[in-house]
């Protein structure tokens, strides 16, 4: 905004022009006074006005000099802002530095303030915390666009092979099948195998199968036997009872197995399992060819392309539940930040370690601060074209010092007044 729009400027013209006017009817009355012949009551006003003059021109030099030379002639001690503009940047960076960014000042004012209890307040209300959860919801997907998302994804890539590469699979698959065994979970693995065996071979359609195939086999390896049982009983007869006791021996055996807990095959079974879980663990052979079929899965071009599209499946999810005001991710936050602030209302602990840390943060904050933001600001301010610094003074405290000239054309006028009181008294 140029100065003939800003309202200060027509304001500080106004103030100037009464002051010149004080001082021109100052002039004119101590002209008029000595005119008369300065008698009577011409003589006390031709003291306060030749006073007032005098206090007026003074005044005047003295607030120009502030700003420019009076008049332009280059006097010494004049144009004192423009003149000190250095030491006036160093003064006042020196000043925020030890009044604002001091460090026991800026605790002092936080510990009034107690920033963990105003944070209570302000996050107890659910309008705030829903707004806070959108603003967050916003950010979110600002930072999802500005991601490069080839960069991200091979990343992840990376990511993941790197850990799958460093996976131990053996010792993970030992660990598995140990806590598998533990407490006899393995005993009712075997169990329910078992009882599943028994309802499959005791289906119908399985020991049809069966008998077919023991009716295949015999005809291929024994085709003249089979043709001359064949006379006395047909062969299909003979293998569909082969298949029904085979099966029942089967069962009765799956079923002695079940209710004998020592049973032999549970105690062989129990050793083998206990035996491969320890070569898991320990036999590098074993560890070995389960590193080759992780390597080989890793590898593999469907895994590969797995991992890589894990990225797009991520961003979707997220995108497409960020994008909505009712989302998970954000009515999660909602509920947290009101729970937040709910505990620091009624947690004095919670609130005094969050202003503990608040204290520390501002103070180290502060520490780091102070060199970078007095250097900051006196270099900013000595950078200020002098013009533009004298010009925004100006019109900042102008005004103000105007009532300096009129206190000095008034107050020199009455010491006019009083110095001629002396005077005749001491003629009287």
């Amino acid at each position: 905004m140029s100065s003939s729009e800003d309202p200060r400027q027509a304001q500080l013209r106004r103030m100037k022009a009464i002051a010149l006017a004080m001082l021109l009817a100052m002039v004119a009355g101590f002209v008029t006074a000595h005119v008369m012949g300065n008698q009577g009551v011409w003589a006390w006003a031709s003291a306060f006005c030749e006073a007032a003059t005098v206090g007026a021109l003074a005044d005047w030099f003295a607030v120009v000099a502030l700003f420019r030379h009076p008049l332009g002639l280059p006097i010494p001690h004049t144009a004192i802002i423009p003149r000190s503009k250095a030491r006036i940047a160093d003064s006042l960076a020196a000043f925020v530095r030890d009044h604002f960014l001091e460090p026991q000042t800026l605790l002092a004012r936080l510990e009034v303030f107690d920033p963990a209890e105003r944070l209570g307040q302000w996050l107890s209300r659910p309008e705030q915390s829903r707004k806070l959860a959108g603003m967050a919801r916003g950010w979110a997907l600002q930072a999802l666009d500005l991601l490069d998302e080839r960069a991200v994804r091979e990343r992840i890539r990376e990511f993941v092979v790197a850990r799958l590469q460093a996976w131990d699979a053996s010792a993970t698959a030992g660990d598995v099948l140990g806590v598998l065994t533990a407490d006899g979970r393995h005993q009712a693995l075997l169990d329910e195998a078992l009882r599943r065996l028994g309802r499959y071979l005791d289906s119908g359609d399985i020991k049809q199968r069966a008998s077919g195939m023991l009716v295949k086999h015999a005809r291929r390896e024994w085709p003249r036997l089979v043709g001359t049982v064949d006379w006395v009983k047909p062969v299909e007869g003979i293998a569909d009872s082969l298949a029904e006791r085979i099966a029942h021996a089967l069962l009765d055996e799956l079923n002695e197995i079940l209710s004998q807990p020592d049973h032999p095959m549970r105690r062989d079974y129990e050793q083998w399992l206990q035996s491969y879980v320890q070569r898991l663990r320990d036999d590098p052979r074993v560890g070995a060819r389960v590193e080759k079929i992780k390597q080989e899965l890793i590898g593999h071009a469907s895994v590969q392309e797995y991992v890589s599209g894990l990225w797009d499946h991520i961003h979707t999810a997220l995108r497409h539940d960020l994008e909505r005001e009712d989302g998970v991710l954000a009515a999660n936050l909602e509920s947290s930040l009101a729970g937040l602030g709910a505990a620091l209302g009624r947690d004095p602990e919670l609130r005094a370690a969050i202003n503990q840390h608040v204290m520390g943060g501002a103070e180290k904050l502060a520490l780091r601060l102070r060199g970078g933001v007095t250097d900051y600001i006196a270099q900013t301010v000595k950078g200020w074209d002098e013009r533009h610094l004298v010009r925004e003074l100006e019109l900042g405290v102008g005004r103000d010092l105007q009532y300096i000239r009129y206190n000095g054309t008034l107050v020199g006028g009455l010491i006019g007044l009083l110095l001629h009181a002396v005077i005749v008294w001491l003629e009287t």
